[in-house]
């Protein structure tokens, strides 16, 4: 692996900060995304649950139609039963047989009662699950064309920034290639921890970059030199001279607009 060329401080601290404006610029572009990415995903798994739910009802529908022509089936077969034991009872020898036929008439009314009341039943179901599939699609459309709305929204943007944001995180990459490694994961873990993402700012003012606590002038001094890598006591940022600062961000500007 070839070694990395070796980078005075201020060179150091130049590629820091056009690091930080390079990471900066693509947390706008992901800004910009805002939640739209999210609101996508649950989108679509909000459409899949329905559409899995609409296949769940339409099949228990079908199931209830089938135990309605079974007991429709079941009916008939009882009503053949029921004209066959008449025709035997024409034929009896004594009352026994009589009798045993006409419980048989009766039990196979009861099987016609039980499975007409049973078909009510399920008729009713069938109604229920008629309108809950009904407010299931119309759920589902909505959600689909809410979905359309927002994927097109998002769409719009990726093709905006996407091909910027690539070649923003290459460049990214390019420069943390340039620096050791220790430097580049210092430079991570502070943006990792502060706000906005900021771990290289400039002196403002006499303050650090978003701070209001004062940098004694002795330090503004040293930071001013370039000759070694300066934190903010108060926030662990890295400090970068206002000059620098102003010098790299015209530069970067440049770049950004070529990229963009």
């Amino acid at each position: 692996m070839a070694k990395k060329a070796e980078l005075s401080v201020e060179e150091r601290l130049r590629a820091l900060y056009d690091l930080q404006l390079i990471d900066s610029r693509v947390d706008e572009i992901k800004n910009l995304r805002g939640e739209l990415p999210l609101e996508v995903r649950d989108l679509e798994d909000e459409v899949e649950g329905l559409n899995t739910r609409l296949e769940k009802l339409v099949s228990s529908l079908e199931l209830v139609d089938d135990e309605i022509k079974g007991k429709k089936n079941l009916i008939e077969e009882a009503k053949v039963l029921i004209k066959k034991y008449n025709e035997q009872q024409k034929n009896v020898r004594n009352n026994r047989e009589y009798n045993s036929i006409t419980k048989e008439i009766e039990f196979q009314d009861l099987e016609i009662q039980l499975a007409e009341k049973h078909i009510k039943e399920f008729k009713v179901q069938i109604e229920q699950k008629k309108e809950v599939i009904s407010e299931t699609k119309d759920k589902l459309k909505d959600r689909q064309t809410h979905l359309k709305h927002k994927k097109s929204e998002l769409d719009a943007i990726m093709a905006e920034t996407q091909k910027e944001e690539l070649a923003l995180i290459e460049k990214s990459q390019e420069f943390k290639d340039k620096l050791e490694e220790r430097l580049v994961n210092a430079y991570l873990r502070i943006r990792h921890n502060v706000k906005n993402g900021l771990a290289v700012v400039p002196v403002e003012r006499g303050a650090s970059g978003g701070s209001f606590f004062t940098i004694p002038p002795q330090v503004q001094v040293e930071i001013a030199a370039r000759k070694k890598v300066i934190t903010d006591e108060h926030s662990g940022r890295i400090l970068v001279d206002p000059e620098l600062a102003d010098e790299e961000r015209i530069k970067m500007e440049k770049l950004f607009a070529k990229l963009s």
